[in-house]
């Protein structure tokens, strides 16, 4: 029998795929979204950076995008400060919050923001790509002032995602390239930051992201709720995936792809689509191969028209999520109002729907927002039972060390049975229905499980846990 062993002391194991899981009986899938907290800079500004935490200013910082690149600052990382930087002149004064020269060029527009304090030489403590299609890598001491570094771009359409993996201890971008599916994505890395591989294909749509999309489109048009984009044309077109942030989070590799999904081909010279963004969660092992979470349900979806809101045409990952101390995840995205310019309203005359809703003129200079969303520790996917379901786990050894699950039994209770690794039978002493050992309930992040014999949880062998789900849900388990 393969006894390969998980890792729980190392890693808590979740369920977004079925690393951690031998068998299951009547169980299901649940991807959980975010908690959604508003807007944080309005303006029409976009990022693919995450907030960065820079221990020795006591500061979170960020980079975003608008007509220039700008730059703000937080100590909570929800209320952001845009300071005077004074570094460039626009408009006769140099009262903004502007970081790059304006005058610089393309290959000098900051994308993509790293903060690296291990990194021995001062001046390359910021890693930055730059540019609007190739990615040009430069880096700085200060985050504001910037270096271009004497390296092969990484080659890029027009977007892209950049993270740092603690796992293998090299920078990863996921790049857009175009494919026979449309626009996917690349996966590039680097040891050293001076040059990064040939990007490989990683992920690409299919025919089931094509019939999610018919399905998606359908609702947006006949829902009034929603603000329908200025060009509808019938079309049947197939969905693409956009571009992919990356986490490595216990470990494995989570991603939000962007699923973007047309609705009408606007012609030349603008050739592109109207559309809806939303984001979907993926899972790998080892970033090459990549599995699609909970049957493709949205992450992070599309609010309906409020005339306040943000969020309602297009959602886009700002990089990485962020994890903070006390283990809650801080999911920052770019909430984009409107699925067309004015010009397009006029150009296919659909100012009936902008009236309709009442959309004011000035929802145009303020298209969109950074804002934030946040979920609880774990809690991307919870394996779930109804009446009676059972997950048997993978081995894994046991040598002394308590038992702790992320659940949720507020209308049910969840029993835990300790297993022979190999034979699967239950150890005596800690058997579901002979010793009747006390039930979780509730809902916690952290639930400490407790058998009759909880000073003896020492064995020789690899083990196995079974979970009893009745009316629950289990997000993660691990020992420590």
């Amino acid at each position: 029998m393969d006894l390969r062993l998980i890792n729980p002391r190392k890693y808590r194991q979740l369920f977004l795929d079925d690393g951690a899981i031998e068998s299951q009986k009547g169980t299901r899938r649940t991807l959980h979204p975010p908690k959604k907290c508003g807007p944080l800079i309005k303006g029409g500004y976009q990022s693919r950076t995450a907030p960065q935490w820079n221990a020795d200013k006591g500061i979170w910082e960020w980079w975003y995008m608008g007509q220039h690149i700008h730059y703000a600052r937080s100590t909570d990382g929800q209320n952001w400060e845009q300071p005077a930087l004074g570094l460039y002149e626009v408009n006769g004064s140099r009262e903004n919050n502007i970081v790059c020269d304006p005058e610089g060029g393309h290959q000098q527009r900051l994308y993509h923001v790293l903060y690296d304090p291990s990194d021995p030489d001062p001046k390359r403590r910021y890693k930055g790509l730059f540019s609007s299609s190739n990615r040009y890598l430069g880096t700085s001491a200060d985050g504001l002032n910037w270096q271009m570094l004497d390296a092969p771009p990484i080659p890029s359409q027009d977007e892209s995602q950049f993270t740092y993996d603690p796992f293998s201890q090299q920078y990863i971008a996921t790049v857009k390239q175009g494919t026979a599916w449309g626009r996917s994505v690349f996966l590039s890395t680097s040891k050293d930051f001076a040059s990064f591989t040939e990007p490989e294909l990683i992920l690409h749509s299919d025919e089931t992201d094509w019939e999610n999309c018919r399905q998606r489109v359908r609702l947006v048009t006949e829902d009034p709720g929603y603000i329908m984009p200025p060009l509808i044309d019938q079309e049947d077109y197939m969905a693409e995936i956009y571009n992919m942030a990356v986490m490595p989070y216990q470990g494995f590799y989570i991603g939000f792809p962007v699923v973007f999904n047309p609705f009408g081909a606007i012609p030349p010279p603008h050739t592109n689509f109207t559309r809806i963004n939303q984001i979907e969660l993926a899972v790998s092992r080892d970033l090459y191969q990549w599995e699609r979470v909970a049957d493709r349900a949205i992450f992070i979806g599309l609010d309906q028209w409020d005339g306040n809101n943000y969020g309602t045409s297009q959602l886009l990952p700002a990089g990485q999520p962020i994890v903070r101390d006390d283990g809650e995840i801080w999911i920052y995205y770019n909430a984009l109002r409107l699925p067309g310019s004015m010009e397009n309203y006029r150009t296919y005359n659909r100012y009936k729907e902008l009236f309709r809703l009442n959309v004011d003129p000035e929802h145009f200079e303020d298209s969109g927002a950074l804002s934030l969303a946040r979920l609880q520790p774990d809690r991307f996917v919870s394996v779930d039972g109804d009446e009676s379901a059972a997950i048997i786990t993978k081995p894994f050894m046991l040598r002394g060390e308590n038992v702790y699950i992320n659940a949720d039994a507020r209308w049910g209770e969840i029993y835990t049975e300790i297993l022979d690794g190999e034979t699967r039978k239950p150890i005596p002493g800690f058997w579901v229905p002979g010793e009747h050992p006390p039930p979780f309930k509730g809902n916690q992040i952290r639930g400490r499980v407790e058998w009759k014999r909880q000073h003896d949880l020492i064995f020789e062998k690899p083990v196995r846990l079974k979970f009893y789900l009745h009316q629950a849900r289990l997000y993660s388990f691990w020992i420590e």
